[in-house]
């Protein structure tokens, strides 16, 4: 048994040294361990026959998982080699024919570009964030709602420099930041640690238009602007100081009364301490007097009642209180707290009760303010000479502005080269509620900005940098949102709108901004007042140029008649230059103008009518025609027309509506039959008439729009 107990042993030697051989794990490609493995199998089950049943189950369990190849040991190593990726689970790749392909030549499809999904910051451009000077990066994470780390990151990336969260931001850098996340900025100054001084009061005489605003003024700093007006009303937006007979000093603002000077109105309402109504004692509460009442009330300025032109046949003041206080104005009267004086500009009585009323008014106040530290303005107007560039007129409301500092107003910055009072006097510093003419600006700004100072040239083109972008941002968002509406409503449909491009230039920025919504306003739905451009100052070439490009009007107002030259190259490229002083004339000539430009509707009116007296039948033949009933008519109203279409009348209900076939007066084809005449009538396709019948004679029409005008000098396009 020896010997069997070594045949055995021999035979496990071998199973196991095939299992564990290295040629039995196969590479890619190469078949010679199967082929191993199944001879050194095959041998050592050949020399011990009366063993093979004790190993098969052995072999058989190795190979269960090579889906039961273990009953090919008798193939030969051929077959072993075909199958051997088999075997194991592998199959070879099956080679393919080699197929030239086609159109190498031809230039490679470029495939669609698909942009990266980059998440930009949401912007909120109606939310306002206060920055103050010293607040820490957590406190301004708190109220723009960004995280600190996104915060840190705008900040590095704008160039500034924060090494910890508690770090204390300047004012500018806050805005920085806050522009950058996509808020608007409101700053607060704080007057911890300043000098704090009373100021003169600043105010505002508002009103109706040619209620004597002007002229009230005049007489109380003794002069004569009024006359100096184009029209006699005013049109700018006029700051100076008043040096009262008491000493006192008072600066007031003028506004325009029409109503195409809203926004300049609400302005000065916005800087204001105080409101003066005039009120014409014989004209009484008009449109533009209830305006400027909501206007102060907006702004939350108390309001005193100056009763203009009392020296006049036809005043009542007491007619214009109660409309006042029906308007609800609690005058001092009737138990409230706001004054009422009765003035005359032309015979300049009753002045010294309103120097009392308003320094009364300032003293309840108690108006103050800081005199040192960076200075607040506020831009009352805005305009571009010639020779010293872009000028604006500021009112300071805290602080001291001083020649040679770095200021950004709006989107625009400079360097203030010039401070001029508004006599025209230079001057190196303006306190509070002084107004004044600053010179050095890069950029015309716009009327109503504030005025801020910055201690270096890099922080100002950083700051104007940055508001830049940041009004681009919210003018293209707003444009977007003007545009949705009138996407879906181009669903329905719509009278087709004829454009009408303008371009609008003016003498100051505010006149710009007034006469380009008064032209807004006069938008319709047949024609479209596109502004294409503003500017202030003259009309130069690039004007006419634009506007032969786009095939727009120019319209100038207050401003120099261009020079010859440049008037007959306008004249050669066939542009209309539309030039004003007075805004109403203004505005009546662009009327006209889109009037004369609109498509107009096509209406169907009745031009004339007929009555039936009798009816004649013509018999036909075939070289004739069918059979004809003609209608003897009288023309009873207006006239007939064989062109029109004629509508047939019975117990004045319609009958039938069709085409003149033809149209006859004493045998004779006319055109036009007019009242009181006799004719015959053929309609088209119809043959029952009877005596009585009415005809009515139909014809389209254009209608254009019409120029309307109220009285407190609003206008509008009525289609």
């Amino acid at each position: 048994m020896a010997w069997l107990e070594l045949g055995k042993k021999r035979i496990y030697m071998n199973i196991s040294r095939a299992l564990n051989t290295s040629s039995f794990r196969r590479v890619a490609g190469s078949s010679s361990g199967p082929i191993y493995t199944a001879q050194s199998v095959y041998a050592s089950a050949r020399c011990m026959p009366d063993l093979i049943s004790h190993t098969s189950v052995g072999v058989a369990s190795f190979f269960s998982g090579t889906k039961g190849d273990i009953r090919c040991f008798h193939a030969s190593p051929e077959v072993w080699a075909r199958r051997g990726d088999e075997a194991f689970g592998l199959k070879a790749p099956k080679k393919e024919k080699y197929v030239r392909k086609e159109g190498r030549n031809q230039p490679p499809v470029e495939a669609r570009y698909v942009p990266r999904n980059v998440k930009a910051p949401k912007s909120n451009p109606d939310k306002t964030v206060e920055v103050f000077e010293g607040m820490t990066l957590v406190e301004l994470a708190k109220r723009t709602g960004k995280s600190v780390s996104s915060l840190q990151d705008i900040l590095t990336n704008v160039g500034e420099k924060v090494e910890s969260e508690f770090e204390p931001l300047s004012m500018d850098t806050a805005e920085l930041a806050a522009m950058e996340v996509g808020v608007n900025v409101k700053r607060l100054h704080s007057v911890e640690g300043t000098e704090i001084v009373p100021r003169p009061p600043v105010v505002t005489v508002m009103g109706h238009v040619d209620h004597g605003k002007t002229s009230l003024l005049d007489a109380l700093r003794q002069t004569s602007v009024a006359a100096r007006e184009a029209g006699g009303i005013t049109q700018h937006l006029g700051a100076f100081v008043v040096v009262m007979p008491s000493g006192a000093s008072i600066t007031f603002l003028d506004t325009p009364g029409h109503a195409a000077f809203s926004a300049m109105r609400a302005r000065g309402a916005a800087v204001t301490d105080i409101v003066v109504l005039v009120v014409a004692a014989d004209d009484g509460v008009m449109p533009q007097t209830l305006e400027a009442m909501s206007h102060a009330k907006a702004a939350n300025v108390p309001i005193v009642v100056a009763i203009n032109k009392c020296d006049k046949p036809g005043a009542n003041p007491e007619k214009v209180k109660l409309q006042l206080a029906s308007e609800g104005l609690m005058l001092e009267e009737m138990g409230g707290d706001i004054q009422v004086i009765e003035v005359s500009a032309l015979q300049k009585t009753g002045l010294d009760n309103l120097e009392e009323a308003l320094l009364l008014q300032a003293e309840m106040m108690d108006l103050k303010a800081r005199i040192d530290g960076p200075a607040q303005a506020y831009v009352v107007e805005a305009r571009l000479d010639k020779g010293r560039g872009p000028l604006i007129t500021t009112i300071v409301k805290a602080g001291t502005l001083t020649c040679g500092q770095y200021v950004v107003v709006g989107s625009e910055w400079g360097r203030i080269r010039a401070i001029k009072d508004m006599v025209g006097r230079l001057t190196q510093r303006a306190t509070p509620a002084m107004p004044v003419e600053i010179e050095g600006l890069r950029g015309l700004p716009m009327a109503g900005d504030d005025v801020i100072v910055v201690h270096s040239e890099e922080r100002a083109r950083m700051l104007s940098s940055g508001r830049t972008r940041k009004f681009e941002e919210d003018r293209l968002r707003r444009k977007l949102n003007e545009g949705i509406p009138s996407t879906l409503e181009s669903s329905e449909e719509v009278p087709q709108r004829v454009e009408m491009p303008i371009i609008v230039k003016a003498d100051v920025q505010g006149t710009v901004q007034a006469v380009t919504d008064a032209l807004r306003t006069l938008n319709s739905s047949q024609v479209l007042v596109n502004v294409v451009h503003v500017g202030v100052g003259p009309i130069s070439q690039s004007d006419v140029d634009l506007a032969q490009a786009c095939g727009a009007c120019i319209v100038g107002f207050n401003i120099k008649n261009p020079p010859t030259a440049l008037s007959q190259a306008a004249t050669r490229a066939s542009i209309k230059l539309i030039l004003h002083r007075v805004i109403y004339h203004l505005l009546e000539d662009i009327g006209n103008l889109i009037i004369e430009k609109a498509p107009g509707t096509f209406e169907t009116q009745v031009a004339g009518q007929a009555e039936v007296l009798n009816i004649f039948e013509v018999k036909g033949s075939k070289s004739k025609g069918p059979d004809v009933k003609i209608a003897g008519c009288r023309v009873v109203e207006g006239f007939v027309v064989r062109t029109g279409t004629m509508r047939l009348l019975r117990s004045g209900e319609v009958v039938f509506e069709g085409n003149c076939a033809s149209l006859k007066r004493e045998k004779q084809d006319v055109d036009t039959v007019k009242k009181g005449n006799e004719c015959g009538l053929v309609i088209s396709d119809w043959y029952d008439f009877q005596i009585g019948d009415v005809i009515q004679c139909l014809e389209q029409v254009v209608r254009k729009p019409k120029f309307i005008k109220s009285e407190s000098g609003a206008v509008r396009i009525q289609c």
